[in-house]
């Protein structure tokens, strides 16, 4: 049975994507279907329209063009004949809105839009995706508010939507295609590792050596099903994960570190941190809530209860995203500054003098 605080955190972690194309796109099941052995040769958007609850033709064929509905294993459009025995699936990049996506007005930080991309400045606290308790206040929600009065835009449309996504409580740059060419051109943007991202984060202690890779596949811990866990490259086990990072500012019990990442793997900074021996500050999952550095006194004790008051998440930042522009090609770079709950924690320790 999972309490109230499990299913807090839980939402960061999805189920775990049943499929991964050729292209190498993670991909979750949300329909499973067998062709009876005496079915006749039916079209694939007809054969889905009677199985699938409250669905339509063009939501199917929608699909279709999005590479979301596969027969034994591969991708077909909508004009596919099924046959005795086919195995019918529908897959998507998210995982599976349980309930209707209602529009909230709820206030975006929107660094850059045009009639192709939007790009918004994520808070700590909002959840991505609904699923898994949270069904509303949601990104996605806050998506169908700013786009209510657009015809174009439909947050249920897989062609269509966020292109990558950061957990709950880190803040920071997000991409969202608004035309199904944008969301394919960026996805292969990402899958190819042309993009730029990095990351801004506060970790316990000074890693040494001060710039470096980190290279572990990443998976469910086996201990504990709210975590991910590091597992050697060779083992089989997770997907693999490259982190690099390079020491920002030494503040001597805590430093300012930049990550680069070179794929995008859950919980992934947060997870090679810990697995090199320096949790992100305040990272209740990963142990970054603990005094991990410095004095054995009330006063310094005292000191660490307040950062974390200040800044009560783990201390990352999704800090700058840059890509090529969709339509124009052009090379487009956007900075999200540190935020304050970050900041402060980060001026208390360059003045701490206890």
């Amino acid at each position: 049975m999972i309490d109230d605080k499990e299913l807090e955190i839980f939402e960061e972690l999805p189920p775990e994507p049943t499929i991964v194309t050729a292209e190498g796109v993670e991909m979750y099941e949300h329909f499973h279907f067998v062709a009876d052995k005496g079915q006749e040769l039916l079209r694939v958007d007809k054969f889905l329209v009677t199985r699938i609850p409250k669905s339509s033709r063009n939501r199917i064929q929608q699909a279709a063009e999005a590479g979301c509905i596969l027969v034994n294993g591969k991708a077909v459009k909508s004009n596919y004949r099924v046959k005795p025995l086919d195995v019918v699936q529908v897959v998507m990049d998210r995982p599976r809105y349980e309930f209707e996506i209602l529009a909230e007005d709820i206030p975006l930080d929107i660094v850059y839009e045009d009639d192709t991309v939007l790009v918004v400045n994520k808070p700590a606290g909002l959840v991505v995706h609904p699923g898994h308790g949270n069904y509303s206040g949601t990104l996605v929600n806050a998506l169908a508010w700013h786009f209510k009065d657009n015809p174009d835009y439909d947050v249920t449309d897989p062609r269509l939507g966020l292109v990558h996504r950061i957990d709950k409580d880190t803040s920071g740059l997000l991409v969202i295609a608004k035309t199904p060419d944008a969301k394919t051109d960026l996805g292969r943007q990402f899958f190819n590792k042309t993009t730029k991202r990095e990351y801004a984060a506060v970790v316990w202690g000074v890693p040494s050596p001060k710039s470096g890779t980190i290279v572990g596949n990443i998976g469910r811990n086996p201990k504990d099903r709210l975590q991910m866990a590091v597992f050697d490259p060779d083992s089989g086990i997770g997907k693999y994960a490259v982190t690099h990072y390079e020491v920002i500012e030494d503040l001597g019990y805590v430093s300012v570190v930049k990550c680069v990442l070179e794929t995008g793997r859950t919980h992934q900074i947060r997870a090679h941190m810990r697995h090199i021996g320096h949790p992100l500050f305040n990272d209740t999952r990963y142990g970054g809530d603990q005094i991990l550095r410095g004095q054995k006194t009330t006063k310094y004790a005292q000191f660490i209860r307040n950062c974390f008051e200040l800044c009560p998440r783990q201390a990352l930042h999704a800090r700058t995203l840059g890509f090529r522009h969709p339509k124009t090609g052009q090379e487009m770079f956007f900075e999200a500054p540190i935020p304050e709950d970050i900041s402060t924690v980060i001026e208390k320790f360059r003045n701490l003098n206890i």
